[in-house]
This record gives structure tokens, sequence and C-alpha cells, in this order.
């Protein structure tokens, strides 16, 4: 799945630089964001089941420590142990999604007509201010 979305991110970020410079027609462009929110659906629903998955595993483990230290049964570490070793790639794969998914958001905003051409990029990546 990761490389399907960060596939399709490159994809969507092409398109919208295109958009930018007015290389397509508002047929087109209704046509892409269509395109882009069936897209954007598919990986918020991959997003909300790793969400669920996640969660669960978290609350195995958590569970998994509090029996540890309640009755102090040794043999629940390696069954913490290997709920720490799901967990964490559960925990990155996860990230990716959510980061992914609000960069889809993003290029999908930006294949707005009303953008500025040139500014999309601009946009999809904003500076960083302090404040």
């Amino acid at each position: 799945m990761e490389k399907r979305l960060l596939t399709y991110m490159a994809y969507l970020k092409d398109i919208s630089e295109k958009a930018g410079k007015g290389e397509f027609t508002d047929e087109e462009l209704s046509v892409l964001r269509k395109q882009a929110l069936t897209q954007i659906g598919f990986f918020q629903h991959e997003r909300l089941i790793h969400l669920i998955v996640t969660m669960t595993f978290a609350l195995m483990t958590v569970m998994t420590l509090m029996g540890i230290c309640m009755t102090g049964y040794l043999p629940l570490v390696a069954l913490m142990v290997l709920l720490l070793v799901l967990l964490v790639p559960y925990i990155r794969h996860y990230y990716i999604l959510e980061n992914g998914t609000q960069t889809l958001y993003r290029y999908y905003d930006s294949l707005e007509k009303d953008r500025t051409p040139g500014k999309i990029e601009a946009y999809v990546q904003p500076s960083r201010q302090k404040g």
C-alpha cells in the first residue's frame, strides 16, 4: 500500500503542476478531481482500518504490561515483546498513510481552478513559519 500511495502522490503532483500551468480544460479538471476523490476515498478507508488495527495492538500491549505489573507472571513478557514487534511496524504504516492522505488532500485542493498558476507547490508544501 505504501508503494501505491507514493506512486499516486507522484502522479497527482504532476497533474496538479500541469493544472497550475493551465494545461487542462475545465472538463478535464472535473474528471481529474473526481478520480482523485475516488482514490482519496480508498486511502481513507485503508487509513481507518489501520487505525483500528494499530489501536487494538496498542491496547493489547498496554493490557499485557498491566498484567505483568499486577501478576509478575514472566511469560507475559514474551507476549509483550511479540506485540511490540508487531506494533512498531503498524505505527509506521499508519503514519505513512496519514501523512500521505493529508498530502493528497492538498494536491486535490490545488486542482481547483482558482489557484494561481505557478503557486501550486507553495500551496502543497507550505513553508513553516516560526511562531
